[in-house]
């Protein structure tokens, strides 16, 4: 069963991915529109990140480019910088003025369960894609190396 379950999420890593990034865009923007939540800064930062994945894993998806990570990797890793330096700011393990102007960074909207903030989904999705980056590399070069010996 658990081979099973890898082996989905090896094949089937490009979709994941263009599923969480369409959650996390959804996400964003019912927090803004919706519960009228003004996003800070960083969140906007990480926004850019995460927007922007959807046109690349689409595209990849619709001409079946299977090498898709190469561009979600790198742009998963800056959004979950700023992601965990937003969580830093937010449980105020880091002290600065950014973000002391307009809405703070620290604005706590949220916290379901009393831990899982704004931030913090933020963060789980970055990690979610940056993972499924991951499998679908080594996916992609084991049959890669499984076709050269054939």
């Amino acid at each position: 069963m658990i081979k099973k379950i890898i082996n989905f999420v090896q094949v089937n890593a490009i979709k994941i991915i263009l599923a969480q990034v369409i959650v996390a865009i959804l996400g964003s923007l019912y927090f803004s529109d919706i519960k009228q939540y003004e996003p800070c800064l960083l969140c906007w930062y990480q926004r850019i990140f995460m927007y922007s994945m959807f046109p690349m894993v689409l595209t990849a998806l619709l001409r079946k480019e299977n090498k898709i990570y190469q561009y979600t990797l790198p742009v998963s890793i800056f959004g979950g910088v700023i992601a965990i330096y937003h969580n830093l700011l937010y449980i105020d393990f880091i002290k600065t003025d950014f973000c002391s102007r307009g809405i703070s960074c620290t604005s706590k909207y949220v916290e379901y369960l009393g831990f899982i903030t704004i931030p913090l989904m933020s963060l789980i999705g970055f990690i979610v894609i940056i993972a499924l980056s991951i499998i679908s590399r080594n996916y992609i070069k084991k049959q890669n190396l499984q076709n050269k010996i054939k």
